[in-house]
């Protein structure tokens, strides 16, 4: 018997636990949080999905399979590794490149973005479709 209470509220929880997975995934840089931390707080909303409407509405739900979400976050992991040796330094070595920099104030180097924030968000994937490939798998055993 499934509870009405908690099929509707699971369905508002996923979004918010979503957002709130991203900010964690993007503040990770310069403060506690990131793409592992992220993923599993990602991860637990779909979990609260399963638990109070079936596993089949939140594979539908989803609408990708959850495998493919970490094959995608491994492929993306990896090609962050791999941005460093186009520039001669080692695998991993963090690459930064800055947008909209003024030229005119020489103490605005712009938006910087990472390769660090790629493997972040490579990780956040990884973990993000492991959870709900073992989740969904036990759960449908039950």
């Amino acid at each position: 018997m499934r509870s009405v209470i908690l099929r509707v509220g699971t369905r508002y929880l996923v979004g918010l636990l979503l957002l709130f997975s991203v900010y964690m995934l993007l503040r990770g840089h310069n403060q506690p949080g990131g793409g592992f931390i992220g993923g599993l707080i990602g991860s637990t909303g779909f979990v609260l999905y399963a638990i109070g409407c079936g596993t089949a509405e939140a594979r539908a739900a989803l609408r990708v399979m959850p495998q493919s979400i970490a094959m995608v976050g491994l492929g993306i992991a990896l090609v962050a590794g791999l941005i460093a040796g186009l520039f001669g330094d080692a695998f991993f070595t963090g690459q930064w490149l800055f947008l909209g920099a003024d030229k005119s104030d020489p103490s605005d180097k712009g938006l910087p973005l990472s390769t660090v924030l790629v493997f972040d968000i490579g990780v956040y994937l990884v973990v993000f479709g492991a959870i709900l490939t073992l989740v969904f798998a036990m759960e449908e055993e039950i």
